[in-house]
């Protein structure tokens, strides 16, 4: 009597916004020849493949064209005969934002090992013949693609003065701006793959033969092939441009041939402030249960077995690991003339980040005024500050100590993609 049992796992298959998660079939392969009679001939031919293929592909092509203006002034008080002259400007705040974060996959395959496999020859009749052969091929693909094209032009200007009270008889003449604040926050996050490749759950599986017991003269035989082949592919290629030009201005204010009265110039202060983050191209993948077919606790037992049997136990067992991480980050347009010509001469210059800054108080004119106190001219403080980060180019196979950097706080939407992949990962 041949008994032949099969355990099968389930497959399951589910799918996120950002994160895949495929579970292939875990074989749990028992086949038990036993108990057979004199003479009897007994063959078990088991053969098993599993191909697992995953497929992942960004492509984000994002220009942003962003100009912000805000504008107070351009007053003019003239020729005015008798009484104080009076012009007061409010503060000028422009201000802009950019994220952009694109391209992130996430694969996370459980079946880069087979199940657990239990051969049993055992008790059977003399001059009986018990042949099991196994045969089981598991191969994992993954590839994970990104591609960005990212453009940011943003064009800040915050400018407050241009006043002119000229000209004017009789009375104080006082021109008072107020601030100019301008800037621009620009947020890139791109081209993120991570991929777990694992084992059925248990970083390898359990193989036990046995073959005890049987008969005087038997011919037992034990065939067992197993491969297990695991390639993984991560690739980034991510081209920016950062172009930001911040300029704040407070001044330029005219305050000419009045008589009589103090004549006073008073203008705000002037910040201009730039913050560019970019952070692109990481992979990270972790293989370490995809080693050995069977792990340390597959045990091969013959024993016990009748007078001139033959027993012969065949293990063939193969285990190959492939990884490829290419990372790309470029500023300028790489091809030949033919492309060079279709893409804007910027994105030749070689620069990822091409930011100006300018804060500007100043500029007054009190001249030629009669008959008055002194006159006076007041400017407030010109503040310019440039902030540029670039993190590019990262590989992280199985488990390295690495940790991302931190972003600048450009608000949550910025931060969305990148925390739920570090919440995968962790």
């Amino acid at each position: 009597m041949n008994k032949y049992l099969l355990k099968l796992g389930t497959a399951i298959s589910s799918a996120a916004m950002v994160a895949s998660s495929f579970i292939g079939p875990a074989l749990a392969i028992d086949i038990q020849v036993s108990g057979n009679g004199t003479n009897s001939n007994n063959t078990v031919n088991y053969n098993s493949t599993s191909n697992t293929s995953v497929n992942q592909s960004n492509n984000a092509s994002i220009t942003n064209n962003v100009d912000v203006d805000a504008d107070t002034g351009d007053n003019d008080a003239n020729y005015n005969t008798g009484g104080d002259v009076n012009i007061s400007t409010g503060d000028a705040d422009a201000n802009a934002t950019v994220n952009n974060t694109a391209n992130a996959n996430w694969a996370d395959v459980n079946s880069c090992c087979p199940g657990d496999v239990n051969v049993t020859i055992k008790d059977n009749g003399a001059n009986s013949d018990n042949d099991v052969t196994v045969g089981l091929n598991n191969t994992v693909n993954v590839t994970q693609d990104n591609n960005a094209n990212v453009k940011n032009y943003v064009d800040v200007d915050a400018d407050t003065g241009y006043n002119d009270a000229n000209n004017n008889t009789g009375g104080d003449v006082s021109i008072e701006t107020g601030d100019a604040n301008a800037s621009a926050w620009v947020s890139n996050s791109l081209n993120t793959n991570g991929a777990v490749i694992s084992g059925n759950g248990n970083g390898g599986a359990t193989l036990s033969i046995e073959v005890s017991g049987n008969g005087a003269n038997s011919d037992n035989t034990v065939n067992l092939y197993a491969n297990s082949s695991v390639s993984l592919e991560q690739t980034n290629y991510a081209k920016v441009k950062n172009d930001v030009d911040v300029d704040a201005d407070t001044g330029d204010n005219d305050a000419n041939y009045n008589t009589g009265g103090d004549v006073s110039i008073d203008t705000g202060d002037a910040d201009a402030n730039a913050d560019v983050s970019t952070l692109a191209n990481f992979n990270w993948a972790d293989l370490d249960a995809c080693g050995c077919p069977f792990d340390e606790d597959s045990t091969v037992k013959v024993s016990g077995n009748g007078a001139d049997s033959d027993n012969d136990v065949v293990l063939l067992l193969g285990s190959a690991v492939w990884a490829a991480q290419d990372n790309d980050f470029s500023c300028k347009r790489h091809g030949g003339w033919g492309e060079w010509w279709q893409e804007e001469w910027s994105w030749n210059s070689g620069k990822c980040n091409d930011v100006d800054v300018d804060a500007d108080t100043g500029g007054n004119d009190v001249e030629n005024n009669t008959e008055g106190g002194d006159p006076s001219i007041e400017t407030g403080d010109a503040n310019a500050n440039a902030t540029v980060e670039t993190t590019a180019n990262t590989n992280v196979l199985d488990d390295a100590d690495f940790e991302l950097p931190e972003l600048p706080d450009f608000g949550d939407s910025a931060q969305t993609l990148i925390l739920i992949l570090l919440a995968l990962l962790s």
